[in-house]
């Protein structure tokens, strides 16, 4: 929940949010989508957490546990959630662990559900997707840096499937290009709207964005530095058990640059002491699988700060998410401080 008080205090919950269902609704859209499926599918369905969508666990009637995702509206169509269904059995069929999805009673694996106020949302529906569990321990960042080491090799093996796989006819995910995660109708909102973000701090992040631009435009889009991604690939979407680790939380997957996924993979801790340590270990597991050239080395401080940047927009646009309230008062400021690192030709990361 959030606070009274910031509610009432802070200027970036005027801000449009991404979802404006309360738990109750997406909880009741949940129930409604589990009872679609046959009975060894159904149980008891609980909130697990909110931020790009809603995550349930379903408890089912036998013990088993399975992952209901609700999407929230205005983000993926469902052609898009279909192509990301595409892909994780493509990856399965490479021998991945990675989700698969479990079909309802008439064969469906995407669900569309009415909402029970269609003026609520402009597309009057949503999507959900029921998947099997996966079981594992989900890496924090107290875990050693080492843990970087294997998050790099597991991502440069999906950019080698990435690059050699074939899409089928129709395949269509969301673009992440520097327009669509920074620009002022980025996908995530506007980064001025973050939370206790100073407007005497935007000429900072102004300059930064056209540094980044530039450097971008100059590193190009060829196939071997963009092309389909993860986009999130971070420790809490990765699962640890024994020796075997599983990768979960494809949704934001879509074409953007490969080495965006070292800068998402140090998603809102850019400022921990030990990021460069976590650079240097996920670049070490990185080549153990592939090499990567001096122009993809230089062009990470631009990645690292355009993330961190984007990350801003999604702390507006989602305010009222129990994820963006626990980022803290001072996030915002290690952010300015982290773009003016780049801007003084330093890597983007560290507390100092």
């Amino acid at each position: 929940m959030v606070h009274a008080s910031k509610l009432k205090t802070d200027p970036a919950l005027d801000t449009p949010q991404a979802d404006a269902l309360d738990d109750a609704a997406v909880t009741r859209l949940a129930e409604a989508a589990v009872a679609r499926y046959s009975e060894p599918f159904r149980g008891e369905v609980r909130l697990l957490c909110r931020s790009e969508n809603a995550t349930f666990v379903v408890e089912g009637n036998r013990g088993e546990r399975y992952a209901l995702r609700l999407h929230r509206g205005g983000y993926h169509r469902r052609e898009d959630i279909a192509s990301e269904l595409a892909w994780l059995a493509a990856l399965r069929d490479a021998g991945h662990q990675v989700p698969e999805p479990i079909a309802d009673r008439d064969g469906e694996t995407v669900l569309t559900l009415p909402l029970e106020d269609a003026n609520r949302d402009p597309d009057g529906e949503r999507h959900a997707v029921l998947f099997g569990w996966i079981s594992g321990d989900m890496p924090t960042n107290a875990v050693h840096p080492r843990a970087f080491r294997r998050l790099g090799e597991i991502t440069a093996h999906l950019h080698r499937h990435s690059r050699g796989w074939q899409r089928p006819a129709g395949f269509q995910r969301i673009v992440w290009n520097h327009e669509t995660m920074v620009g002022d109708g980025g996908h995530w909102g506007n980064w001025r709207d973050a939370p206790n973000l100073k407007t005497s701090d935007w000429p900072v992040i102004e300059r930064a964005l056209a540094k980044i631009g530039a450097e971008l435009a100059a590193y190009g889009q060829s196939p071997q530095r963009y092309g389909l991604i993860h986009a999130d690939l971070r420790l809490t979407n990765l699962l640890l058990e024994g020796h075997e680790t599983r990768v979960i939380d494809f949704d934001d997957c879509g074409f953007g640059w490969y080495l965006h996924d070292l800068a998402a993979a140090l998603s809102f801790e850019e400022h921990h002491p030990r990021a460069a340590e976590w650079v240097d270990q996920w670049l070490a597991g990185y080549r153990q699988v592939t090499t990567l050239e001096q122009a993809d080395l230089d062009i990470i401080p631009a990645m690292i700060a355009q993330r961190r940047i984007q990350l801003l927009a999604w702390a507006g646009s989602h305010a009222q998410t129990q994820q963006a309230v626990d980022l803290g008062p001072d996030w915002a400021d290690h952010s300015v401080r982290l773009v003016q690192r780049y801007l003084d030709g330093k890597l983007p990361v560290g507390a100092d």
